[in-house]
């Protein structure tokens, strides 16, 4: 289960809220972002904001919280999980990788880890709000595909762990540190290559 937020109250201009809170701190990170600038990015009055978040850390986990939750159950929605798992491996690859290079992805992971030492639940909160949710629904697949013998795992959750770490090969550290960009062309061969090894281990022969 993911982390709720304690003290957080949801009324009608809750969204409102986080949505402005969720351009600000990407913009400007937790320190640089003030409550006045949210308020203002929302449209709320200070008062409102306060109404449901009592102070800014709150706000902060909520929006990471929030935001990793969405974007990972977009990106693993499987359209047809009983489809060969070459096919079902390839397009959750492929949305795994798009996860991994979204702007959003990019900023919250830097920020998070930036913010780690000012309180540690941030990155429990962002680790079971996306990659843990991640992980699960990798290992829910796969275990459906061993018991179709589709697949021989005999340790589905490290299967699970190695093939996001396959999807993340040669992309993850090269964005998050600048070192340079990746093309279409690159995405693609990384999503081939996890899926190639991960049947070569995996696969029924």
């Amino acid at each position: 289960m993911t982390i709720a937020v304690a003290g957080v109250k949801k009324g009608r201009k809750y969204d409102q809220v986080l949505a402005g809170a969720r351009t600000v701190f990407l913009r400007d990170g937790f320190e640089g972002a003030s409550v006045d600038d949210i308020a203002q990015e929302a449209g709320v009055s200070k008062a409102t904001l306060y109404s449901y978040f009592p102070d800014k850390r709150l706000l902060f986990l909520e929006v990471a919280r929030t935001e990793c939750a969405r974007q990972a159950q977009t990106a693993l929605e499987l359209t047809n999980p009983e489809a060969p798992p070459r096919e079902v491996l390839t397009a959750a690859a492929r949305r795994l990788v798009s996860l991994v290079t979204s702007d959003f992805s990019q900023k919250i992971f830097r920020v998070c880890v930036a913010e780690s030492d000012r309180f540690p639940e941030l990155g429990r909160a962002f680790y079971e709000s996306g990659p843990q949710l991640v992980h699960r629904r990798i290992a829910d697949y796969l275990s459906a595909a061993r018991d179709r013998g589709e697949l021989k795992i005999d340790d589905v959750a490290l299967a699970a762990d190695q093939f996001a770490e396959l999807c993340k090969a040669g992309i993850h550290s090269k964005l998050i540190f600048g070192a340079a960009a990746c093309c279409r062309q690159d995405l693609e061969r990384t999503i081939e290559g996890a899926v190639d090894m991960f049947l070569a281990r995996y696969g029924v022969r």
